[in-house]
């Protein structure tokens, strides 16, 4: 299977006998399951008579053979469904299924239907999609059968019991079915247990020889905490270099095991303590626009039926009061509520406000960044759970198994984070949709910036619009001024080359009243390009052919794409000169810049500011106590985040994004920026945004500039209308790919592309390509896009079944990305 994924109506574990092949019927009890690790294929089993034929429920996590021997490896696999008869080849007979590995199903009903359905929409299986979002300790067969008998303690392994005598499984089916028995987690070794965590940040602290500490190091920032076995297994020979670590206190370790799963989820506290996050805001009372938002999502929670709201609020309007209060009349009907941020940092406020609000609440908090073991404790308290419940996390919570589902929340629901384009695609607007509208519940969606998308859904009278015009306690939105850097040097290695004098003036004026300041530039990193003088060579990552970026207290060339680094200095890879020069600027160098003019240290949020655990928090923290005048970051704090002592709001290059090969570039500079000028202004001060630009005179700075969404969206919806983009046309993407040494990938991807033309016309799809995508290499595979453009989704996924089943996609690696928000 090289560059696909085989995808059987239904596979068969089984002993083939010599006979001709011939479809048959055989009556019996069998199992369909999915299995949640590769190859994920669906497999038909015989289903132990052990077990009464109730006990089998769709959901069940079942523990299931696979291989040519009857006692192959066991892999864990969900039972789809159960069928007295099985479509058989002649002379093959099943496999029986080997044991459950749950005696109640952790994977509701809902969750199950919503799993068919997007593998139906991905064209693949639905153990590919569980195999994906379950944690990871749920997708193995890893349990002991422990149940008591004549005052003895009796322990049972998975491969025991594969091989018990059928009386002995029919007597432990019945003690399993009755409680005396119990399915439990093989305990694990101290160093699974076990999480490293960083407690210091780069440069260093330890000898340029210590290259073992060194690589220890960097494996943590890259990854944040893992567990002490994993990094001995990532890292070579780590064990040294890592107890050295520990005797300085440059790494700490942390025991999860100890605490109870019910307590690991409530508390969510993953080695960061809630009070390092700014304190809240002051209780009020909600103005009219609030109060009448909340009684018409009252009445929406209400009703008997399925439900969605458009939440559209101007930074600062108090949509997050408006989400508390919907929570709390959720409790108070016995519902359960998803409120959703797109990055962590959003997440961790918006769970401090519910805790803050709804303090008597049960509360769980969920992202993809927390350890194995937190997710797989929360997945479990969840589904064991009854009782209604807020549970607060990022887009990977939808997949959590909540009780009596009452409402989802989507803030900010512009942001391309609600998008997955990575492993199997989907849109976390979908699949909020796809679960509340099974539980006749209430979605609600946002955003001072929506999606224009869902804009034009609201226009077209198919999503109900809630409106809140004004700022709380009647403040304005700041004013906007443009800045001209146009004569200004790209990338010059003095302060002049990334601020025009009238935004130094503004930042020192700025300081000298006491007041605050953002600084926004979405490039993190030292600089973006380190040049060759030697051989005017720009070093370029080995893999992915983009250039490194020079991340200054790392000491390393980095790679944002696939993670290559080398270490800087270090000879140029073209001539083995050392004279290099650093061009552009990110965030690291700026902060560096901005602490001269300041004449005091500044603050940085970024992806490498915030690996370490708990430091996010603390930054923020750092920055609402006011002890430092200058907060400098990337889109993390471009939304979502209230200072009241923020008076400027300061953009260094608006122009970043705004020309990018994407139908949507205007729009996520649109969003970006009016997002980032509603950090100013937030409290008793009036506040003044500045944005540095290049092209003072693009269509996009007079709708920024007076926060004017509706003028932005007339004039963006032409523009796509006439060149028949979404929502006026359904766009999908195949992504192609080869690794670099394969030497039938050019040929390979002529035949497709020919064949593909001529299945589109058939299909009547606008088919663009394949043509090189804009970042060609990437992790050492050649890329290639396909854009479709129709009016069904069903033809846009027939031409990409067609393009998987067609003999050249054999060297090929294909994925379908339906409504894609990332074209690079």
């Amino acid at each position: 299977m090289r560059g696909r994924l085989v995808i059987p109506v239904f596979a068969i574990c089984h002993y083939l006998l010599p006979s001709p092949l011939q479809w048959i019927m055989l009556s019996g009890m069998y199992a369909f399951v999915a299995l949640l690790t590769p190859p994920y294929a669906n497999l038909t089993y015989q289903l132990p008579t052990a077990f009464p034929a109730e006990f089998w429920r769709p959901g069940l996590r079942v523990a299931v053979p696979l291989g040519k021997n009857v006692n192959g490896a066991l892999r864990a696999a969900v039972l789809l469904h159960t069928n007295p008869t099985a479509q058989l080849p002649q002379g093959v007979v099943c496999k029986p299924l080997t044991w459950p590995l749950e005696r109640v199903p952790l994977i509701t009903d809902d969750l199950l239907e919503l799993t068919k359905e997007l593998a139906r929409r991905q064209g693949c299986t639905p153990g590919h999609i569980l195999g994906h979002i379950l944690p990871q300790g749920l997708r193995q067969a890893r349990v002991r059968l422990h149940y008591i008998e004549d005052g003895k303690v009796h322990i049972l392994s998975l491969a025991h019991i594969a091989k018990a005598s059928p009386d002995e499984c029919t007597h432990l089916a019945q003690a399993l079915c009755e409680g005396t028995g119990q399915l439990l987690p093989i305990s694990t070794d101290a160093a699974e247990q076990e999480f490293c965590i960083l407690r210091v940040n780069p440069p260093w602290p330890v000898r340029p020889a210590a290259k073992r500490q060194i690589a220890v190091l960097d494996y943590l920032f890259q990854h944040g905490s893992v567990s002490r076995r994993h990094l001995l297994h990532a890292v070579d020979q780590a064990a040294p270099a890592l107890r050295a670590l520990l005797a300085t206190g440059q790494v700490a370790l942390t025991r999860e095991s100890d605490t109870s799963p019910q307590r690991m989820a409530a508390e969510g506290v993953d080695a960061t303590d809630i009070q390092l996050l700014p304190p809240p805001p002051l209780s009020f009372a909600l103005n009219d626009d609030q109060a009448s938002a909340l009684v018409e999502l009252r009445a929406a929670l209400q009703a008997d039926k399925a439900a969605a709201r458009l939440l559209f609020g101007v930074t600062g309007s108090g949509k997050t009061a408006v989400y508390l209060e919907l929570a709390k009349s959720c409790l108070s009907l016995g519902k359960s509520i998803l409120l959703l941020a797109p990055e962590v940092a959003l997440a961790h406020k918006l769970r401090r406000d519910a805790s803050c609000a709804l303090p008597g609440a049960s509360l769980f908090f969920h992202h993809g960044y927390q350890s194995a073991n937190r997710r797989e404790a929360t997945f479990r308290a969840l589904a064991e759970r009854h009782e209604p419940c807020i549970i607060v996390g990022t887009r990977s919570a939808l997949f959590l198994p909540v009780p009596h589902l009452g409402s989802i929340v989507l803030d900010e629901e512009h942001d391309s984070s609600f998008k997955q384009d990575e492993s199997f695609a989907y849109q976390a607007k979908e699949v909020a949709w796809f679960r509340t509208a099974r539980t006749k519940g209430l979605l609600v969606l946002g955003s001072a910036t929506p999606d224009l998308k869902t804009f034009y859904a609201a226009k077209c009278g198919h999503l109900p619009l809630l409106h809140l015009p004004h700022r709380i306690k009647g403040r304005g939105l700041p004013p906007v001024e443009l800045v001209d850097i146009s004569t200004l040097p790209p990338g010059g290695s003095s302060t002049a080359g990334l601020l025009a004098k009238q935004s130094e003036d503004a930042l020192r004026q700025t300081l000298a009243r006491g007041e605050q300041a953002v600084v926004l530039l979405n490039r993190r990193g030292y600089a973006p390009l380190i040049y060759c003088l030697d051989c005017n060579h720009t070093l370029h990552c080995p893999q992915c052919e983009i250039g490194l970026t020079y991340h200054k207290g790392m000491e390393h060339l980095i790679c944002h794409y696939c993670g290559y680094s080398r270490p800087f200095p270090s000879p140029c890879p073209k001539c083995g000169g050392t004279n290099f020069l650093p061009l552009g600027e990110g965030t690291e160098r700026l902060a560096e810049r901005l602490s001269v003019l300041a004449g005091s240290p500044v603050l940085r949020l970024d992806r490498d500011s915030t690996r370490r655990p708990g430091q996010m928090e603390e930054i923020l923290a750092s920055f609402a106590r006011q002890e430092a005048p200058i907060l400098v970051g990337t889109q993390m704090l471009s939304k979502g985040h209230h200072f009241p002592q923020v008076t400027l709001a300061l953009v260094v290059d608006g122009d970043l994004g705004l020309n990018l090969p994407d139908y949507r570039a205007a729009e996520r500079t649109f969003q970006l920026l009016v997002q980032s000028a509603g950090r100013a202004g937030r409290g008793d001060k009036p506040g003044h945004v500045l944005i540095q630009t290049r092209d003072v005179h693009h269509y996009c700075w007079q709708y920024v500039c007076k926060a004017d969404y509706e003028g932005f969206y007339q004039v963006e919806m032409e523009r796509r209308r006439l060149r028949r983009y979404p929502p006026f046309v359904r766009l999908a993407l195949i992504r192609i790919s080869y690794a670099m040494e394969e030497k039938n990938g050019v040929t390979a991807l002529g035949e497709l592309a020919s064949a593909l033309r001529k299945r589109a016309q058939e299909l009547d799809v606008q088919l663009l390509g394949p043509a090189p995508a804009p970042l060609a290499l990437l992790r050492g595979r050649k890329r290639f896009s396909c854009m479709m453009k129709g009016q069904d989704w069903q033809a846009l996924r027939s031409l990409y079944f067609f393009a998987q089943s067609h003999k050249s996609s054999r060297v090929l690696r294909l994925f379908l990305d339906l409504d894609p928000v990332n074209m690079l």
